[in-house]
C-alpha cells in the first residue's frame, strides 16, 4: 500500500503525512519554502516538482526508503472534528471549487435530491438555512463512512485517525502530531527539530487557506450547528479522533484540545 498522502522535502529534512482540512496548504508551502527559499506559485496541492509527494511516481522510492528507515523527522497535523467537518461542508458542499465547478461533479445534486440539502443556489451566494443543511449533510457523511452509501467516504470528511494510521501500519513512525488550533507552537517545535536549507520564520509566513472564499461564510457560532442528534452522529464517525487527539466531545464550541497527545498510544492503537 505504501505511504499515500505523504509529502517529503527534496532535501529530506522532514516528512509530513497530509490530513485534509488540517492546515495542509500552509504546511506544504512551509516545506517548499524551507528547501527553495520561495513559495510555490499556486496551490501547493498542484505542485508536480520541488516537493516529494507519494502521488508522484518518482517520489515513491525515496519516500519509502526514508520512512521505513525513519531517516527524517516525521509529523502530521490534526484538527477539532467539529470544526473540521463544518469546514468541509462549507468548502466542499456549499462552495464553488477553484476550477469554477462544484466539488465532485454530481455530488451536490445528489445531496439536494436524496438528503434535501440546500447549498445557497447555483453559485452558493443565496441565503439558506445553514444549520438544517449541515445537519442533513452529517447524515450523508455518516452513511458514506458507515455503509459506503451512496458513495465511498471522501478524504475531507473521513476520520483523521484513518489518514494518520496508514503511515504507521505500513512502517512509519511519527515524531510529532501538531494541532491546527495551536499551529505556530506545534510547527515551531517541528522546525526546531530539523535542519532546513532555508530558515523559516513562522511570524513571516502567510496562511495559505486554499479553501477560503470557496463557500458561504459561516453565519453562526460552531456550537449552534450541533444538537444532540448531530453530536451523536459526530461521535459515531469520529470517536477515535476525539480520544487519540484529545479533543472535547462534550462541548462543540470548545475547539481547543483538552489533553496532551500520547504518541505511544497513537502508534499502538493505529498500528494494528
Amino acid at each position: 500500500m505504501g505511504f499515500p498522502g505523504t509529502w517529503m522535502t527534496e532535501s529530506e529534512s522532514v516528512v509530513y503525512r497530509v490530513v485534509p482540512k488540517c492546515a495542509c496548504s500552509t504546511i506544504g508551502q512551509i516545506m517548499f519554502y524551507s528547501d527553495h527559499g520561495e513559495f510555490f506559485d499556486g496551490d501547493i496541492h498542484d505542485a508536480k516538482a520541488g516537493l516529494h509527494k507519494w502521488a508522484l511516481d518518482a517520489s515513491q522510492a525515496p519516500i519509502t526508503e526514508n520512512v521505513i528507515n525513519h531517516g527524517s523527522y516525521a509529523f502530521t497535523c490534526v484538527r477539532n472534528p467539529y470544526t473540521r467537518i463544518l469546514s468541509s461542508f462549507f468548502d466542499k458542499i456549499c462552495g464553488i471549487q477553484r476550477n469554477g465547478k462544484r466539488y465532485r461533479g454530481n455530488l451536490v445534486p445528489l445531496l439536494v435530491q436524496k438528503y434535501g440539502i440546500d447549498v445557497g443556489g447555483p453559485d452558493g451566494k443565496d441565503e439558506f438555512d445553514q444549520i438544517a443543511s449541515f445537519r442533513r449533510f452529517l447524515l450523508f457523511a455518516r452513511d458514506t463512512i458507515r455503509w459506503r452509501r451512496p458513495m465511498d467516504p471522501d478524504i475531507h470528511w473521513s476520520a483523521m485517525s484513518g489518514h494518520v494510521s496508514t503511515f504507521i501500519v505500513n512502517g512509519g513512525t511519527y515524531d510529532k502530531i501538531i494541532w491546527t488550533e495551536s499551529f505556530n507552537d506545534g510547527m515551531q517545535d517541528v522546525l526546531d527539530a530539523i535542519e532546513t536549507p532555508h530558515r523559516v520564520d513562522l511570524a513571516e509566513i502567510p496562511r495559505f487557506n486554499e479553501s477560503e472564499g470557496h463557500g458561504p461564510k459561516r453565519a453562526h457560532p460552531v456550537g449552534d450547528y450541533f444538537d444532540d442528534l448531530s453530536m451523536h452522529l459526530v461521535r459515531e464517525i469520529f470517536k477515535r479522533d476525539f480520544e487519540l487527539f484529545k479533543y472535547d466531545f462534550e462541548d462543540p464550541s470548545n475547539k481547543m484540545p483538552i489533553g496532551e497527545i500520547d504518541l505511544a498510544e497513537v502508534h499502538a492503537k493505529l498500528g494494528d
